[in-house]
Formats: structure tokens, C-alpha cells, sequence
């Protein structure tokens, strides 16, 4: 028999563009040789430009959903991106206590790329008491971060530095937090990863031109992968940030709103590699 890869299981929207969601961390589990197993938590209305609408599922399809899978095949981590409401985020919550030694990943999604707001203060006050604690590693951009560190404390913490943003999400319990610096005002993309010993590594990467859709879900999915095929939290870091860069450097506008992210960059670079090989036979013989 063919070796199973690593299963992770995803809770996450769906977003018929593909573009984010459920789909997009499909497209990227599988990319890296992972099968995805995944959790309908909400389904939305939207294209390229936009979220139109959100419809949170019942928490307890959620609960239903993942526990019948759980029963039947070994994860080997955990995914979390929108969640839908806060009896989803109890119920999810409940479910992560059961599987204490996988690792867990969290994409702490608020809004959307244009600014739609996908979720609500109770919503944020939920995942920080419940979710963060049993995170392995959270992955907020930059403003995410400083509104969820002080979710409590109002509009006037907004221009808070990213290290104490840092270490006020560590305390709520999260192993690891990436702050990624997609919306900072830098010539290139820097993403900092904190621990419980404060900043531990800053990586640099070049700034691509454009606005894309979905890149958040893409480099966490892409960490819950790495780690899945056994890397640590730091080697999967590295991995999936090169890997995420890579689909972003390729991206395409199907439409006529965000750029997305082409998860499957690699395989037509290979695609075209045989196309070129298979045409040289026949212009060596002419």
C-alpha cells in the first residue's frame, strides 16, 4: 500500500474564489504533500475585491464535523483561520483540549483584505481566553496583533510597538507568535517570531508589488504542513515563508480585484520544463 501522508485537519470558511479559506489551505496542504482534512465553519459571499457576506455555521455541525473524522484518522496538526462565531470558538476550543501534543496553528483572521470586518469583540475576546493558550504558534499581521493584544483596552493602543503587542499574546498562553509585516511601512516584508525569551529571529523578505488575496491562510497552512512532515517550529517557519514568497512571486488576477497566490507555482515550473524537453526531439531533428 501507498504510505498515507500527514493528515491536518483545517477549520476555516469557505471563499468560492479559492483565493482564501478553506480552499486556499486545501490547495496548500496538499501542495506540500499533505491531506487536508477539512471543517466548514462558516460559508461567505465573495470574489477577488471582497467579502459580501458571512453565514456562520451551527456549532454543533462543527463539533460533528471534526469529532467523526477525528475517530476515524490521525492528525498530525491543526489549522484554525475563521471561525464564525463565538459558540464555534467554545466548541473548537473543546475539541484542541482533547488533542493536547498536536500542534496547533492559528490565523487569528479579523478582516478581510479589503477591510471587511469578519469578526466582532466578543469573537477576539473569545479566541485570546480560549484558542491562544493551547496555540503552538499565532500568525497575526501587524495590526491584527496590536488589536488583539489589547482587545480590552480600546482604539488608543493601535500605534502600541509590535514586541509588547508580542508579549502580551504570549501571555495569554500561545507557545510562539509570528507578526508578519505585510502592513508595516518598511522597504522590505519583515516577519518577527517571538518567544517566551522575547524576539528570536526577524526574517526579510523582499517586498512584491501588488495586493494579494488570501496570503495569510496560505503561509499558515503552510507552516501546519511543514510541521506535520515533522519539521520543527523554526525549520517550518523558514520553509513555509520561502514557500509563501514563491506563490506570491507567482500569483495571477483571475479577476478584477486581488492577485492570488498560486499555490501550485512548482507544478508548472515542472510543467513547463516537460513541455520544453519534449519539443527538443523534434527541433533537433528539423
Amino acid at each position: 500500500m501507498t504510505k498515507t501522508p500527514p493528515c491536518v485537519m483545517t477549520f476555516s470558511a469557505t471563499d468560492p474564489s479559492s483565493g482564501a479559506g478553506l480552499q486556499a489551505d486545501m490547495l496548500t496542504l496538499a501542495s506540500i504533500g499533505c491531506h487536508p482534512l477539512s471543517v466548514v465553519t462558516g460559508v461567505t459571499v465573495q470574489d477577488t475585491v471582497g467579502v459580501e457576506g458571512v453565514m456562520a455555521l451551527d456549532a454543533d455541525w462543527i463539533n460533528d464535523q471534526a469529532r467523526t473524522i477525528l475517530e476515524d484518522v490521525q492528525v498530525s496538526a491543526f489549522k484554525l483561520g475563521l471561525l464564525g462565531s463565538v459558540e464555534n470558538i467554545a466548541v473548537i476550543a473543546e475539541i484542541m483540549a482533547d488533542y493536547p501534543d498536536v500542534p496547533l496553528l492559528i490565523d487569528p483572521i479579523l478582516t478581510s483584505g479589503r477591510g471587511d470586518d469578519l469578526t466582532n469583540e466578543e469573537m477576539q475576546a473569545a479566541m485570546c481566553e480560549l484558542l491562544f493558550p493551547q496555540a503552538t504558534l499565532i500568525t497575526p499581521n501587524s495590526i491584527d496583533a496590536r488589536r488583539l493584544a489589547f482587545y480590552d483596552e480600546g482604539d488608543e493602543v493601535k500605534y502600541t510597538s509590535l514586541e509588547e503587542s508580542a508579549q502580551r499574546l504570549l501571555a495569554m498562553g500561545t507557545e510562539y507568535v509570528l507578526i508578519t509585516g505585510t502592513h508595516e511601512r518598511s522597504a522590505d516584508v519583515m516577519n518577527s517570531l517571538y518567544g517566551a525569551e522575547g524576539l528570536i529571529k526577524e526574517y526579510h523578505w523582499e517586498r512584491l508589488a501588488g495586493s494579494y488575496h488570501g496570503s495569510g491562510c496560505t503561509l499558515t497552512s503552510a507552516i501546519a504542513a511543514c510541521m506535520a512532515h515533522g519539521l520543527t517550529v523554526e525549520e517550518a517557519l523558514q520553509e513555509a515563508q520561502e514557500y509563501t514568497w514563491q506563490t506570491l512571486k507567482n500569483a495571477f488576477r483571475p479577476g478584477m480585484g486581488q492577485f492570488i497566490p498560486d499555490r501550485f507555482f512548482w507544478a508548472r515550473e515542472e510543467t513547463e520544463t516537460l513541455e520544453t524537453d519534449f519539443e527538443k526531439p523534434s527541433s533537433i531533428q528539423h
